[in-house]
């Protein structure tokens, strides 16, 4: 049965107890989301610095990027429905408190060893404290607030990874007190000793009004199968796809049919789970969730071919890169700022299909343009594809995040948020590994150059194609889908 109901037939009710600090406390969960996102992006400008400091070889490099991002991912279901059970206040309190003293020792490192161990527990530690935020948020706002407040965030989180790549740029090339790639970690250590203090404060607890049961059973099952999945899409194409890697991946299917098997059992018997699967029965949250997975596979194939466009194609440094890529943060600036409160409204669920579609759009005139300018084109044709795909990118995250945040009964927003995050990183691993695949094959013998360039237009033709499907699938979200009507 479809929860989805038109504005006219329940308009949404604003909560007569609205938390008064409620914008003080989100601007503190939405910086705690900016610093992990950035920490996403801004170690790949560093790596060279890294390795040139430490001595480290190209294997440890890869790990250094991977540890991080296979622990966040592998955790983040099971912290989800733990705030749901003890209170998403302290999950968040705990993840940011450690993120900042690992981010400390991560700068502190003296070998690249302690680098990874350090990252491993970075990751694990932004891993617990993410899905609380989009849970906090879901139960902080009311209704007629809550898509300013998720356009917002859409905004910020949508653009950082984008501006790590500048702020990481400015801080490697500016070798701030001769520091060299230090400052890209100890650069959290400030903001997130005065998150902690101020959400102490400011941040109103709370939880599911019956705390689901502990899962441990779902809790191993759910973060090996992630792990297994994580793993092999990050170092496949490293070692060359051996049969064992393909194992880990058909172990992860396995493991996640078991998942789903032994969590619906348990929904059954004991009427909670690590996974809500109540959730599923709006056909508003099914299909705008596929499509959330298969978008981040789009994009996070397209972040990675376009940083080794930029600096291994045409031979940029990494600051003007990094300043030329902020051009499409601007974008998703403005495409997710005006979204959610602007444009869905009137247009419903139009304005995703619309997104995917100029996104598509963007990327199709700047494979075009890389190909008739190979090595010679400049900023000044590279922007304004920038800023208008970027538009369209925010077009997207934004609204679709409203959407299936308004499916969501607020007892189940920690497990929802921590979905929907692991289907966003596992779309995002997906995608680099998809495109590393297509990028390489194509430049199979070069270092950068004329064939990279050209490559990079050649691995545009696959992002285009998926989020072509993307628009296509946002259709089948059914037109009278109403964010918000979840509020229960």
């Amino acid at each position: 049965m479809d929860r989805d109901i038109t504005p006219a037939v329940a308009p949404a009710v604003p909560d007569v107890h609205p938390d008064r600090r409620r914008w003080l406390a989100f601007a503190v969960v939405l910086a705690a989301g900016f610093m992990d996102l950035l920490d996403t992006s801004i170690v790949n400008v560093a790596v060279p610095s890294i390795q040139h400091d430490l001595h480290t070889p190209y294997a440890q490099i890869e790990w250094i990027v991977s540890a991080y991002v296979l622990a966040f991912a592998a955790v983040l279901i099971t912290s989800g429905r733990l705030g749901d059970s003890y209170g998403r206040k302290s999950l968040f309190l705990t993840g940011i408190a450690g993120f900042t003293l690992t981010s400390l020792l991560c700068g502190v490192s003296v070998d690249s060893g302690m680098l990874i161990g350090c990252r491993f527990a970075q990751g694990a530690f932004a891993g617990m404290m993410i899905p609380q935020i989009l849970a906090i948020l879901r139960v902080t706002f009311p209704p007629h607030e809550r898509a300013k407040a998720i356009g917002i965030f859409g905004a910020v989180t949508g653009s950082s990874v984008v501006f790590g790549l500048a702020l990481g740029g400015v801080l490697v090339q500016g070798n701030l007190f001769g520091w060299q790639w230090r400052p890209i970690f100890l650069i959290n250590v400030p903001v997130g000793l005065a998150v902690t203090v101020i959400a102490w404060f400011a941040v109103r607890d709370s939880r599911a009004p019956v705390p689901p049961r502990l899962d441990p059973v779902g809790a191993l099952l759910a973060t090996t199968a992630v792990a297994l999945l994580i793993y092999p899409l990050t170092e496949g194409r490293r070692l060359h796809w051996p049969a064992w890697i393909l194992a880990m991946i058909a172990g992860s299917a396995l493991l996640s049919a078991v998942f789903v098997i032994a969590e619906r059992r348990r929904h059954v018997r004991f009427g909670s789970a690590l996974v809500d699967f109540t959730v599923f029965r709006s056909r508003s949250f099914t299909a705008g969730l596929t499509m959330w997975g298969l978008f981040w596979v789009a994009v996070g194939g397209f972040f990675l071919i376009w940083t080794l466009f930029m600096q291994a194609g045409l031979g940029w440094t990494p600051l003007r890169a990094g300043l030329t890529a902020a051009t499409f943060a601007a974008g998703v600036g403005i495409g997710a700022g005006v979204a959610p409160e602007k444009l869905v409204p009137r247009f419903g669920r139009d304005v995703p299909v619309a997104g995917a579609v100029l996104l598509a759009a963007g990327f199709t005139v700047f494979a075009w343009a890389t190909e008739h300018f190979g090595t010679t084109i400049t900023i000044w044709e590279i922007v304004p594809i920038q800023v208008a795909s970027g538009l369209g990118f925010g077009m997207v995250i934004a609204p679709t995040l409203d959407l299936l945040l308004g499916q969501v009964p607020s007892r189940a927003a920690g497990s929802a948020s921590g979905l929907l995050n692991t289907i966003q990183q596992i779309g995002f691993a997906l995608g680099v590994a998809l495109a590393g695949v297509i990028f390489f094959g194509r430049a199979e013998k070069s270092t950068g150059g004329a064939e990279f360039v050209h490559a990079f237009a050649y691995a545009l033709r696959y992002v285009i194609g998926l989020l072509i499907v993307v628009a296509a699938g946002f259709l089948a979200v059914p037109r009278t889908a109403q964010p918000g009507s979840a509020d229960v």
